[in-house]
C-alpha cells in the first residue's frame, strides 16, 4: 500500500513539474520574442521606415498575438478528457481464474452466512 501512494505522489509530483516547466518556457519564449521583435522595430525605426509610436504598437501587437495563440492553446488542452490511468499491482497480475472463481465462492459463503445469520436474528 505504502508503494502505491508512493507512486501516486511521485506521478502527481511530475504532474506539477511538468506544468511548472512549461510555464517557465511559454515565459522566456516570450520575453525573447519581445526582445526580438524590439530589435526589429528598433532598426526600422533606425532606417526611417516606421516612427517611434508604430515601432510600439508592432512590439505590443507581436506581444498580444503570442499570448493569444497560448491562450487558445491552454483552453484546447481543458478541453481534453483527462487521461485514464490504470494501476496494476503484482497482486492482480498474479490472480489466474481459479483464484478469482475460489474468492467468487467463499464472498458467496459468507454472504449466504451472513444472510442465515440475519434470518436467525430476526425471529427471535
Amino acid at each position: 500500500m505504502a508503494d502505491l501512494r508512493n507512486l501516486v505522489q511521485k506521478a502527481f509530483y511530475l504532474g506539477v513539474g511538468i506544468a511548472d516547466y512549461a510555464r517557465e518556457k511559454a515565459e522566456i519564449n516570450l520575453q525573447e520574442l519581445r526582445i526580438q521583435a524590439q530589435k526589429v522595430a528598433d532598426e526600422m525605426v533606425s532606417r526611417g521606415e516606421m516612427n517611434v509610436e508604430e515601432a510600439k504598437k508592432y512590439v505590443d501587437d507581436m506581444i498580444q498575438q503570442a499570448q493569444q495563440v497560448n491562450q487558445e492553446t491552454k483552453e484546447k488542452n481543458k478541453q481534453k478528457e483527462p487521461r485514464l490511468i490504470e494501476i496494476v499491482s503484482e497482486d492482480d497480475e498474479n490472480n489466474t481464474e481459479e483464484t478469482k472463481q475460489e474468492n467468487l465462492d467463499d464472498l458467496k459463503q459468507q454472504v449466504e452466512s451472513l444472510q442465515d445469520e440475519l434470518n436467525r436474528l430476526k425471529r427471535q
